[in-house]
């Protein structure tokens, strides 16, 4: 060597390598750098991890003596262990250099190249310098007489094998793997080695199954598991050795199909990727295409599972797939179908909302030109549909049918699918049937996809069930024959076509069963009706106890045995009808909506017939509507759950009767309150005081308090979201905090004396309402109507009203309604003649029957208080204005109700007990007078004595009460607000509109924003007494739900104000202030100063409208009703 020696030495960088193939394609743990000086000594680098680009650095430093030997070579070797190594691996590359080709690169960093690997030359960036060294530095070499034969034979190993890989002679590999046996033999259980002699021969013995030159795949797969259960994770090696038996494992699902393979590789994946760091050689292959991709790939071509196993493996495919990941809409539709079949078989509601969810984002992320964009879009509307189909909400199906119409020119002519998107599309409009419109447009798509699925296709018997259905659906509406026995051919074809093993075959042969019994009541054929009823008991009996639609086969079978009762009229096909509808409204599996209608029918199947279940089929009709309306979020969508069925709304009136029919008044009572404000008692469930729980428990009654908090801000929160997405996740809330509320209420009910917490109160808790005078409950059935009476004690006192039906009362109300009308037109002196005509009937068909009950059964005296407390048409009518307008023989006047009696109204009575249960807690009063008699543009007439009524109301208030009055500007809705909730007593006078398509947003009109009853319901003021409400319609119900009175002065006795007048219709401003001087006059009498009692309210306006009648006209003294204690 020029200029050489002996003082000089050599520092060798190995700095980096690139192109660092592997010949037998394993992944390696890492890679090192050799250099030997002579055949007995070598310098081993680190092992450094491969990079993705297949680089690798060191940074690693030797010194070398070149008198040694005249050259040396520089080896590139795969390591497989990065623990201890078995071996020395296997050789990427070697090159023979000496020192000058070391030294002729001066300072400079330099690369060598080494011989190619698959036409790619590795190669190694090195820097040199002379260095003088005191110290023997041939001790950085370590000795290579290694004596081990496993470390030999574990070599001689990887070389046979690499040069298998490379060549593809079998014998090659033969010889690789008698090698690896030979190490692995002679490294048993307990030796060190063994999981690397394990993985050596098992990867030997995998690339030759792939090239099948083996056949035992699942021997090496044991070798695999085997290796990686020695390596448990923090193991250095655990990574490479998950890696290894994944690769096993999608070889074996590869060859064999096997679906648990591929099951395990996704979570094995799921345990891998992220101990693989970004940039490794690792991830790049365990992230590729043959990596997780081909496992998610191939798991989302594996059949729908619904079982919790089948579930778990769709959420971790899921976890596998980052948000912007190819395959990620996929593995969201597969696990929303996966939730959505589990659904379908035990009835979870949280599955569905999750399917739906899930089927949202897939939907969102296949955006315009995904070639899957049609399929996603399709099996998110079966979920909104199969939603609705469960909980009837309107907005879900017509979703459904949007997403369907959009994904139908996604499946052009010549589609694949396009048969699947007519029936989709057709079957949702079946379901909405708002016109013939769409019943017209369904039967065509219906036929199109048919007519794409000739004899033989694969999925005929699906527009055949489906263009059945339509057929069916018209004829149920138009009775066209025609459509019925094509109906019936088409589902005997379609049942044919089906495997008894089919999940849907059930389906259709309630469906034929349906159509024949239909059949039956025109021809009366025996076989027809015997057929419908074996065919429901073969779907019955091919549903497991719990799947939902056993409730349709309930349905069907009872059609079948009611139509054949019809006939026949044996009376076991009454009782088996019956029977059949109280299994189906009892399914717990099935919607709310669905199990209503059929008790609905049961209520309906059992009157008409005199059944005796009728009393039992309303108490369950009630109980599912309580558990239905409670499902919906917020109190808007809670009517429009209470509103939906045709005929409902009748319900309580309809079970009162029948109680009383069964001559049990008390009953009659309780089923009364239980159905009638329903949606006042469902809120008021969420604000019951807990005192008493408090005393017996208080961390539960802590915990029930939150939750009702949380549960009842849920529901106000959800109110305002338009998003459909954002509003299916704040249902699923509400429902989970619904859920722990009913665990709560569940574990009070658990404890001694909290038995019946929350639940329909008894006669004896709701006789209560009675304590300072009788209630009066006026029913009004189409059965019959009567009223009950609620004495302060005993048993309730029925009170038939034989010379009034429904009907009439329907009559009466129009006729008010006509009658005042005309009055608001009249001269004030003039006489109201049609008022008076009505009010006496009033007197004598309604009210007379009652008061004599009143004083001659119950001795009631004169003067007393009685709350009246209407139901259904009952609601309309002036009841306390009731007058006989006689005149005795003397020439004094024949007394009217109000002088025969203090009348108040309540809405139900719990309501009343409420009241007075809160009463118990008084503070210092306050009053408020709140006047907007100039409302913005387009809001009402100015009110010009508005301000003249706020004055005389504050002469009259005690001027020991804190008084203060909000008016003109200030009156905002806001400025309201705060005076409701910062007074006891409240004066509102201003424009008041009662909305009748949807009452909780009847208002009181003030200057900026309307103050409506969903305002005055989410505040909680339980120390507010009483309210004045001057303005027009603040206590007129809600038409479409008759038993429920929704108005503004109920929803200020809600709020906490324990009496409340309010009005029935229209009142004039300037005559209204007489009243109001009248009542706060007797309110605030002068020998009892600073008193302010709220229990005064019925009988100061009592003696108000007495004090008025020269002043005010009749329609504007009747206008005001007293409510509440």
């Amino acid at each position: 060597m020029s200029g050489s020696s002996e003082s000089r030495y050599i520092r060798l960088d190995v700095i980096s390598g690139k192109n660092l193939n592997i010949p037998s394609g394993r992944l390696p743990t890492g890679i090192y750098v050799s250099i030997n000086v002579d055949s007995r000594r070598r310098w081993k680098s680190a092992i450094s991890v491969l990079s993705s680009e297949e680089s690798a650095a060191w940074g690693d430093t030797v010194t070398l003596s070149p008198q040694a030997s005249p050259a040396f070579s520089v080896e590139i070797w795969a390591s497989y262990e990065a623990d201890r190594m078995l071996g020395s691996g296997e050789v990427i590359g070697k090159l023979e250099l000496s020192w000058d080709d070391l030294l002729n690169h001066g300072d400079e960093p330099f690369d060598i190249s080494f011989p190619p690997v698959y036409n790619v030359h590795p190669s190694l960036r090195l820097k040199t310098a002379i260095v003088h060294a005191c110290d023997d530095q041939d001790g950085a070499l370590s000795d290579y007489l290694v004596g081990c034969g496993i470390a030999r034979d574990t070599d001689a190993g990887h070389a046979q094998f690499a040069a298998y890989v490379t060549s593809k002679t079998a014998s090659q590999l033969n010889t690789a793997v008698e090698h690896f046996q030979l190490v692995l033999d002679q490294c048993p259980d307990s030796h060190p080695d063994h999981a690397a002699a394990l993985t050596n021969l098992a990867w030997a013995r995998l690339i030759g199954y792939t090239r099948n030159d083996l056949q035992d795949i699942d021997a090496t797969t044991s070798l695999f598991r085997k290796a990686l259960a020695l390596r448990p994770q923090p193991h250095p090696d655990h990574p490479l050795s998950l890696y290894n038996l994944t690769k096993a494992l999608n070889w074996r699902h590869d060859k064999k199909s096997t679906a648990a393979d591929i099951c395990e590789a996704a979570q094995l994946y799921h345990e891998l990727l992220p101990l693989c760091p970004e940039g490794t050689y690792l991830r790049s292959n365990a992230a590729g295409e043959n990596g997780v991709d081909y496992v998610i790939d191939r798991c989302n071509k594996l059949p729908i599972d619904a079982s919790e196993e089948g579930i778990c493996l769709r959420r971790v495919v899921l976890k596998l797939c980052p948000q912007d990941h190819k395959h990620r809409p996929s593995a969201l539709d597969k696990l929303a179908q996966s939730v959505e079949s589990r659904f379908n078989q035990h009835g979870s509601f949280d599955d569905l909302d999750t399917s739906i969810q899930l089927g949202r984002e897939a939907v969102s992320l296949s955006l315009e030109g995904h070639s899957n964009r049609d399929y996603y879009l399709n099996n998110l509307a079966l979920s909104l549909k199969l939603r609705f189909d469960h909980q009837g909400k309107p907005n879900d199906l017509d979703e459904a049918i949007s997403l369907y119409e959009e994904a139908l020119p996604l499946c052009p002519v010549g589609h694949t699918y396009r048969d699947t998107s007519l029936d989709n599309l057709g079957s949702a409009l079946v379901t909405r049937f708002k016109d013939i419109n769409d019943i017209t447009q369904a039967i065509s798509l219906h036929r199109e996809a048919l007519t794409l699925c000739p004899p033989g296709h694969p999925r005929r018997h699906i527009p055949l069930h489906n263009l059945s259905l339509a057929l069916q659906t018209r004829y149920d509406k138009w009775d066209v024959r025609e459509d019925l026995n094509e109906a019936i051919d088409l589902y005997r074809e379609s049942l044919r076509l089906k495997r008894l093993d089919d999940p849907e075959r059930h389906k259709t042969l309630c469906s034929l069963s349906s159509v024949l019994s239909s059949r039956f009541t025109h021809t009366r054929k025996n076989e027809d009706v015997e057929e419908a009823i074996t065919l429901c008991q073969e779907s019955l009996a091919a549903l497991p106890s719990l799947h939902p639609d056993r409730f349709f086969s309930y349905g069907w079978l009872t059609n079948a045995y009611l139509s054949r009762y019809q006939i026949q009229h044996n009376p076991p096909d009454l009782s088996l009808a019956v029977e059949n509808c109280r299994l189906a409204s009892g399914h717990p599996t099935q919607g709310f909506p669905n199990r209503i209608l059929a008790a609905l029918r049961w209520v309906a199947e059992a009157e008409s017939h005199q059944y005796d279940s009728a009393l039992e089929a309303y108490q369950v009709c009630l109980e599912l509507f309580d558990s239905h309306v409670m499902t919906r979020s917020s109190i808007i969508s809670r009517r429009e759950a209470a509103t939906a069925f045709c005929g409902a709304q009748s319900i309580p009136v309809d079970a009162a009767s029948c109680a009383i029919r069964c001559d049990d008044l008390r009953r009659a009572v309780e089923l009364m309150e239980q159905g009638r404000g329903q949606q006042w008692s469902l809120a008021s469930r969420l604000k019951t005081p807990v005192e008493d729980l408090e005393s017996a428990n208080p961390k539960l009654a802590h915990s029930y308090v939150e939750l009702s908090k949380r549960v009842s801000n849920a529901a106000q929160s959800s109110a305002t979201i338009t998003n459909r997405a954002a509003a299916d996740r704040a249902a699923t809330e509400y429902r989970k905090l619904m859920e722990q509320w009913e665990a709560a209420v569940a574990e009070i009910r658990n404890l001694q004396a909290f038995s019946r917490f929350l639940l329909p109160p008894l006669y004896a808790d709701l006789q209560a309402a009675a304590r300072h005078g009788p209630v009066i409950i006026l029913i009004a059935s189409q059965y019959s109507c009567s009223a009950i009476i609620v004495p302060t004690s005993g048993e309730p006192h029925h009170v038939p009203l034989p010379s009034i039906a429904l009907a009439d009362l329907k009559t009466l109300k129009d006729r008010f309604t006509r009658a005042i009308r005309h009055a608001s037109r009249m001269n004030p002196a003039e006489t109201r003649t049609d008022l008076i005509v009505l009010l006496r009937t009033v007197w004598d068909e309604i009210m007379l029957p009652i008061v004599n009950v009143l004083e001659n059964v119950l001795k009631l005296k004169r003067r007393s208080r009685i709350w009246l407390c209407p139901t259904a048409a009952f609601t309309s009518i002036p009841l306390h204005a009731a007058n006989p307008f006689l005149t005795k023989a003397d020439r004094s006047k024949e007394p009217c109700l109000e002088d025969i009696y203090i009348c108040s109204y309540t809405p139900t009575l719990s309501a009343l007990i409420r009241s007075r249960r809160m009463m118990k807690k008084r503070v210092t009063p306050s009053f408020v007078a709140i006047g907007q008699g100039q409302p913005g543009a387009g809001k009402g007439k100015a009110l010009s004595a508005v301000d003249s009524e706020l004055e005389l109301v504050h002469k009259l208030v005690p001027a020991t009460a804190n008084h203060t009055t909000i008016s003109g500007d200030a009156a905002t809705r806001a400025g309201a607000l705060e005076g409701l909730e910062e007074n006891t007593w409240v004066h509102l006078a201003c424009h008041g509109k009662q909305d009748p398509a949807q009452p909780y947003n009847s208002h009181f009109v003030m200057r900026d924003e309307h103050l409506t009853l969903l305002d005055i319901m989410d505040k909680h003021i339980p120390h507010a007494e009483f309210a004045f409400l001057s303005a027009c319609h603040t206590a007129v119900g809600d038409e479409k739900t008759p038993d429920e009175v929704i108005h503004l002065a109920a929803g200020l006795q809600f709020s906490g104000f324990k009496s409340v007048v309010g009005t029935l219709w229209e009142v004039d401003d300037a005559v209204a202030k007489h009243v109001v001087e009248a009542f706060y006059t007797y309110m605030f009498h002068p020998k009892e100063v600073g008193v302010m009692d709220p229990t005064k309210a019925a009988w100061a306006l009592n003696c108000a409208t007495h004090a008025v009648k020269t002043k005010v006209p009749l329609e504007q003294r009747m206008v005001f009703i007293h409510i509440g204690v």
